[in-house]
């Protein structure tokens, strides 16, 4: 099979890039480095049946040959860059999400779209379910991520009623893993580079918001599961784990981890931030025999390790 990751150079996309590389497949990564770095394709770039092409997804995709399957991750994910690269951000999840429709309807190919958590806001539903349709404000600070990937599930659930396009999307709630950015601004690798370098954690409002924390390595096997399923067209699937943590408990268990005393900032709640996220997954359950197999403690301690070995920290 050959698979367009779009975004593979970035946290997600490259995980995604080395299990269909380990699976067997040809891959073509598609990314312009925006925010995403090639450092996170070393370990697959020696591998001949990647093919990385530098280009912007929010254009025509520059794909020559046969593709079975796109995965449009192309997209800012954090606050700080999304806010940086706003109209970028825009511009990926509405006319390069239409690209990745046209290439996958050419070439009869299945498409992924990588949409988000935000699309439900801050929710007035508990947990929530696929069929919630979310309380975001469509003006604020966060509308260029939030009502981008809206319109971007929009675009492709039209285009389908329209047309033979057959898709996917996924739901991903918070993950964490190797290959986070040390600066993009969000709550773990925040916590991971403060308590490293020996400085309080930043925690921001009370600290009593909640977020549902999946491990890179679950999120993967789950969307590999909703790509490959054959009765999964226009499927909308959460990806996430069903245990509510606190953000003050998450800082608390990265301090633990790294071995330093727990100490906190406390600053102000972005606008807009979400008071509580919890996914329900029974449809991914029931549809995918998914769901995350990776203890939160379990997966900040492999994350640690390869924090510590990446980013060149000691202690």
């Amino acid at each position: 099979m050959r698979v367009v990751i779009t975004g593979g150079a970035g946290f997600v996309g490259s995980h995604l890039v080395e299990r269909y590389l380990r699976d067997g497949h040809e891959v073509v990564a598609i990314d312009n480095l925006c925010t995403g770095s090639l450092r996170n394709l070393d370990d697959a770039s020696e591998n001949p049946r990647l093919t990385f092409v530098r280009a912007d997804a929010a254009m025509p995709l520059p794909v020559r040959g046969q593709v079975d399957l796109v995965l449009h991750f192309s997209s800012p994910a954090s606050l700080v860059d999304y806010t940086r690269l706003a109209l970028e951000t825009l511009a990926v999840n509405s006319a390069g999400t239409g690209h990745a429709c046209d290439l996958a309807e050419r070439h009869g190919a299945r498409l992924l779209f990588a949409s988000t958590s935000e699309v439900y806001g801050d929710p007035h539903v508990h947990p929530q379910p696929e069929s919630y349709w979310g309380n975001v404000n469509p003006v604020g600070e966060r509308a260029c991520y939030d009502e981008a990937k809206r319109f971007g599930e929009a675009l492709i659930t039209t285009r389908m009623r329209k047309g033979p396009l057959d898709a996917r999307i996924v739901r991903i709630f918070n993950t964490y893993g190797p290959r986070m950015a040390e600066n993009d601004g969000r709550a773990v690798p925040n916590f991971f580079a403060q308590a490293l370098a020996g400085k309080p954690l930043t925690v921001y409002g009370d600290g009593n918001q909640t977020r549902s924390f999946t491990y890179v390595d679950d999120l993967v096997e789950g969307i590999v599961r909703l790509a490959a399923h054959p009765e999964a067209r226009g499927a909308i699937v959460n990806i996430g784990n069903p245990e509510e943590t606190t953000i003050a408990a998450a800082a608390a268990i990265i301090a633990e981890a790294a071995g330093v005393a727990f100490h906190v900032e406390h600053r102000p709640l972005p606008p807009d931030d979400p008071a509580r996220r919890k996914p329900d997954i029974a449809r991914a359950r029931a549809l995918l025999g998914w769901e995350p197999a990776t203890p939160l403690r379990e997966g900040i301690t492999r994350t640690l390790a390869w924090w510590r070995s990446a980013r060149g920290y000691s202690t």
